[in-house]
């Protein structure tokens, strides 16, 4: 994050600034009128679609008062269909910052690239807002142990965009097993299955005249705008992504930590490689990790270029115990007994697929819906940055794992890794001048 002064100093004040904040003046008249919470969604490719609908659900709640993305064709798209969707027209902005300066914006929800995410969450806490971040919170341990702080500091809310925990069967079948459904649950597995293509071999391009790549990398390192990075494919380069552990995998191995009752582990082990294609994809595309507690375990294993199902579904959790087995994904669960026969299930009746990008669906409605009534009426969050971030933690090292081929000791507290100073340094990252997060 940018220094306080500079944070104020960098706002814009020409015409676009007034008008930004003439119409939000009309949209705080509109909220003093019925008493609905204004919010602004920041970064709407993908993802932020589903930030739509989950507002339009909690509509009678909430009004989208702006839009903001660093492209102005994306910016545009969106704001179009927030305009349709919701039957009046957002401001629109380019820097989030001018966003966050408004008085009358209650909440930010944030679908940016995740080397944003921590940045962005603390600037809205700084500015006084209650923040929706998507997954994972953080682009490394050390941001996601400074979110934490900073939530705890400023003492507004946020919630992680793991909105599995606000699934009703998934609530429903946790707290069956944390009362002995299946006896001593211990052994909880995680996969996600897909079938990417590759991205290839990226060039220097010029940048396209609709973005604003300076303010795109904004906490990154400055490189050259490549062809092959924007608007999706930052998720396989380090610098800006976490990889598929921490896209996909971090919605699953949530529930097996939930479901087990654990936190952070006390050893963790990763493998895996790039195998499917030769490319500029920095991460693995297929990797295998084990999370011990020493009296309980956790695997995930990630398969971004191949599809083979497991439990006929591309994504999910299996928990085990002394007694029994449940299947949870969010589709439903089954109960097995100790000899794998199905004893009892329970089906949503509507299907999902790993190749959904977007994830339109009522368990994402439901955790707007908890967040909400979190800032209107004191709900307890169903998934809190300081419970969402665990799972975050864990799975950044996992890639550290990965990254340095040996088994890491944890400190259970913090998760901090012990007596390994080398792997230590991954802990955190590089930022450009001015960028790091601080509170």
């Amino acid at each position: 994050m940018i220094t306080r002064r500079r944070f104020l100093d960098t706002l814009a004040v020409g015409t676009a600034g007034l008008a930004v904040a003439s119409t939000a003046k009309s949209y705080a008249q509109i909220m003093g009128s019925n008493g609905r919470l204004n919010f602004a969604v920041i970064g709407l490719n993908g993802r932020a679609y589903a930030h739509l609908s989950s507002l339009k659900a909690n509509k009678d709640t909430v009004r989208i008062a702006h839009v903001c993305d660093v492209d102005s064709n994306i910016l545009k798209k969106f704001a179009d269909s927030t305009q349709r969707e919701m039957g009046y027209a957002p401001a629109t902005g380019k820097d989030f910052r001018e966003i966050l300066q408004l008085k009358d914006v209650d909440a930010v929800t944030i679908a940016a690239p995740d080397h944003w995410h921590t940045p962005m969450a603390i600037a809205g806490l700084q500015a006084g807002k209650h923040v929706y971040v998507e997954k994972p919170c953080s682009h490394n341990p050390a941001e996601g142990a400074l979110l934490v702080q900073a939530q705890k500091k400023y003492g507004k809310l946020v919630q992680m965009g793991t909105q599995q925990r606000s699934s009703p069967h998934s609530i429903e079948i946790v707290d069956k097993i944390h009362g002995g459904l299946i006896g001593n649950a211990y052994f909880a597995k995680a996969w996600y299955s897909n079938v990417r293509k590759s991205i290839g071999v990226g060039k220097e391009a010029p940048v396209p005249p609709q973005l604003d790549w300076d303010l795109w990398q904004g906490p990154a390192p400055r490189r050259a705008y490549k062809d092959n990075v924007q608007p999706y494919n930052w998720h396989w380069f380090r610098i800006y992504g976490t990889g598929e552990t921490l896209n996909n995998g971090t919605h699953e191995v949530d529930v097996c930590r939930w479901a087990l009752g654990v936190d952070y582990p006390q050893k963790i082990t990763s493998s895996g490689g790039r195998y499917q294609f030769k490319d500029d994809w920095q991460f693995y595309d297929t990797l295998v990790t084990s999370f011990d507690y020493g009296d309980k375990v956790i695997t995930w294993e990630g398969k971004s270029c191949q599809g083979m199902k497991y439990y006929g579904r591309d994504r999910g959790s299996v928990i085990m115990g002394t007694t029994g087995s449940v299947l949870i994904d969010r589709d439903g669960y089954e109960v097995y007994d100790l000899k794998g026969n199905k004893t009892s299930e329970f089906k949503t009746g509507k299907a999902t697929s790993s190749a959904d990008l977007t994830g339109r669906d009522s368990m994402t409605d439901l955790h707007f819906t908890n967040f909400i009534a979190g800032i209107q009426k004191g709900e307890k969050l169903n998934a809190p940055v300081a419970v969402g971030n665990v799972a975050v933690t864990m799975l950044q090292l996992s890639n550290v794992a990965w990254e340095v081929s040996r088994e890491l000791h944890l400190d259970q507290k913090d998760g901090k890794i012990q007596n390994d100073p080398k792997a230590m340094e991954m802990w955190g990252r590089e930022y450009e001048k001015g960028w790091a997060p601080h509170l």
